[in-house]
This record gives C-alpha cells, sequence and structure tokens, in this order.
C-alpha cells in the first residue's frame, strides 16, 4: 500500500524543497527533508511581502487553484479557494503566498511513507515529532526561499497552533500573526478526543504495527473510523441536527439494521474522501504532534511564552466550535494583554468555520493584513 495521489508524481503543482537535515526536540535527527511547496504572486525585491498560510491536519500545499494553469492538478480547487488570488484579501497582486505540506505530511513532504536511508519508508521507524520540529523546518525553509522575515503567517486549527509556535519561537520572523479557531495548548478534551482516533488506526489488523507498506490492504479501516470521530467535533451540534435530523438515508431503512441514517451515510462519505487520498501513520503522527502541542512547555508558561510574541496578532474564534472553544481564544487575548485583536466568526458550522465562513474569514484577514481595516501593533 502506498499513499494515493502522491505529489512526488511528475505534474503535481509546487515543487519539492530540500531543506536538509533537522533536529528534533525530543531528540534524534532526520538526516534529510523535504517539504513541498505551493507559491502565488511574486515575491517583492526586498522579499518583504511574503505571507505563509499554514494548513491543518488533513489539509495540504494546495490552498486554491491556479486556474491559468495548463496542469489540471493545479487547476483543480484548494481547501480555502476564494481567500487568495488577484483582487482577494490574500491579493496576489500584492502578496507573495507561501504554503508547505507539513513535516510529517503523505502530500510530498518528508513523512513516514517517506523513503529513509536505507531506501525503505520510514513507517514505524519515523521519529515523533512536535508542533515546534514543524515550525523549524518552516524556519529552514524560509531560509532557502530568501525570506528572512514573514509579512504575515495565517493558520487555522493546526496551523493555528503553527502560527502560535512562530509568533512565540520566532518574534523578530514575522510582523503579524492570524490565529483563527485554534489554541496556545492542547486542552485535554482536545487530547481525549484523539485518543480514540489513534487507536482505530493502531488496532486494525492491516495496520502491522505502521509498517503496512507494500502491503495488499492496509489500515483504511482504522483511518476512516478515525475519520468519522473527528469529524463529529468539527461540525456543531445544531448543524448536524438541522442538516440531518432523525432522516434516514435515501433508499435505506435504519430499522432492523437494514439500512443508514442519514448522517451515517454523511459520516461514511467523510471517511472515504479521506482514506482515498491520506495516509493512516501521518495521521498518527500529525495527531500526536498537536497533542504535544504547548507554547508554555520549558517556557516558563502560557503568559511568559506569549510575552515573547512581537507581532501584531489577530485571533479568531468560531463561537460554535465545540473542539476549540471561544475560552481557549480568550486565554490568547488575555496572555497577550492588549497585544492582540479578538475576532469571531458567527457559523453554525463549528470548528470547520474557519473554513467554510470565507466571507468572514476573508474580511478579518483583510484587516488583519491593514487592508480596510487594522490590526494592534
Amino acid at each position: 500500500m502506498t499513499p494515493p495521489e502522491s505529489p512526488t508524481a511528475p505534474g503535481w503543482p509546487g515543487r519539492l524543497v530540500d531543506i536538509g537535515p533537522l533536529r528534533l526536540e525530543r531528540g534524534g535527527r532526520l538526516p534529510a527533508v523535504k517539504l513541498h511547496v505551493e507559491t502565488w504572486g511574486t515575491l517583492a525585491p526586498g522579499a518583504d511581502n511574503a505571507v505563509l498560510i499554514e494548513h491543518a491536519l488533513t489539509g495540504d500545499s494546495h490552498v486554491v487553484a491556479t486556474p491559468d494553469s495548463p496542469d489540471p492538478l493545479a487547476a483543480r480547487p484548494g481547501w480555502w479557494e476564494g481567500l487568495v488570488g488577484p483582487g482577494l484579501p490574500l491579493d496576489t497582486d500584492r502578496w507573495f503566498v507561501v504554503c508547505a505540506n507539513v513535516l510529517g505530511g503523505c502530500r510530498g513532504s518528508t513523512g513516514p511513507a517517506s523513503a529513509a536511508p536505507d531506501g525503505r519508508a520510514w513507517g514505524s521507524r519515523f521519529p515523533f515529532i512536535t508542533i515546534r520540529d514543524m515550525v523549524t523546518a518552516e524556519v529552514a525553509l524560509a531560509d532557502v526561499l530568501g525570506i528572512d522575515r514573514w509579512a504575515a503567517v495565517i493558520g487555522g486549527s493546526m496551523g493555528g497552533m503553527r502560527t502560535v509556535e512562530w509568533a512565540v519561537g520566532y518574534p523578530d520572523r514575522l510582523e503579524r500573526a492570524v490565529i483563527l479557531a485554534s489554541t496556545a495548548y492542547a486542552s485535554a478534551e482536545q487530547i481525549a478526543w484523539c485518543q480514540p482516533q489513534l487507536l482505530a488506526i493502531r488496532q486494525d489488523p492491516h495496520f502491522h504495527g505502521g509498517d503496512y507498506y507494500g502491503q495488499q490492504v492496509g489500515p483504511e479501516a482504522g483511518l476512516g473510523l478515525a475519520r468519522r470521530i473527528a469529524h463529529i467535533t468539527y461540525r456543531s451540534e445544531p448543524e448536524i441536527s438541522q442538516r440531518f435530523g432523525r432522516a434516514p438515508q435515501r433508499g435505506e431503512d435504519p430499522l432492523g439494521r437494514a439500512g443508514r441514517y442519514a448522517v451515517e451515510s454523511y459520516l461514511d462519505h467523510q471517511a472515504t474522501k479521506l482514506v482515498s487520498r491520506f495516509d493512516a501513520n501521518t495521521y498518527l503522527v500529525l495527531t500526536e504532534a498537536m497533542n504535544s502541542h504547548d507554547v508554555g512547555r520549558w517556557r516558563g508558561g502560557l503568559e511568559a511564552a506569549l510575552a515573547r510574541v512581537r507581532a501584531a496578532c489577530t485571533v479568531v474564534d468560531v463561537d460554535s466550535d465545540r473542539l476549540y472553544p471561544p475560552r481557549l481564544t480568550q486565554e490568547i487575548v488575555a496572555a497577550l494583554d492588549g497585544r492582540a485583536v479578538r475576532e469571531t466568526v458567527s457559523s453554525m458550522y463549528g470548528h470547520d468555520g474557519f473554513l467554510i465562513e470565507l466571507d468572514q474569514v476573508g474580511a478579518i484577514v483583510a484587516r488583519a493584513l491593514g487592508v480596510g481595516g487594522s490590526a494592534a501593533h
């Protein structure tokens, strides 16, 4: 089994950038790391117009389509369509926008499915990585690209974790930070929701201890179950209730075990979509990295860590988010003590509101970048 749609295939949009070896927070090193990168716009001569977008758990470097590209892969829709492009909130006539598939990913960047020095996939041997390691890799990427300081770093969910870590760990290397639907540390409930997802994959009989590459069947069932669990937390109860209620799936009868409710069919669909494009080991590696997230670790706690921040911060919550509730956003704002703007996305969609409510998110991003508004400085 190999991850489908590998970005190393000819024609995949973007490019692989070699950032060299990487020392890891928990010890050890990766001897050779590559990150898969896509860019939009043109880097200014002074390299002062670069914006880094940080994707979420199952995202990748393909933020938006490049419509005029002859490559059908580049022209296909991305995961944040409507935010990046000429005349849009991240106006590519002004900004040079960068997005890299994260360290540990399965969309071209070095991860468990990548070849280790012995030529075999890393698999179970891929080291434990943290959010800080991901940002360390992105710092090396910025160096290779010739970007000493980002005009902005913008990310939601796991991408918001990396944005916080950028602002704390490298305060002189970004001017603005936009943190969407995220947190300064993984809460007990977030870790609790992750545990059954991790177990679902590891207890799949086709997991083979993480060394399932080359097998006819991999842990697709476990990955699908993990996705079903996660997706429930990404949406709000009112949205799920209003959208599905107790309706049976069309043409099926859930009474007597002969069919599914509509909401069950929806979760099955979400699982099938993810399994077709994602690697189970990557899901484990990135989920455990999210669990490790705590900007206060070894920095004297949350307030001491956030005291390092020099960027103009915009911190955004989604009012119906039950996975990253607004109280966690308020903790960041309070610790920044007047050095941040708090914004709220009003949505019935829950955590996924930062991906869905594009008009609201676009307006917030524009204000944070100083277009039609201003952020604290």
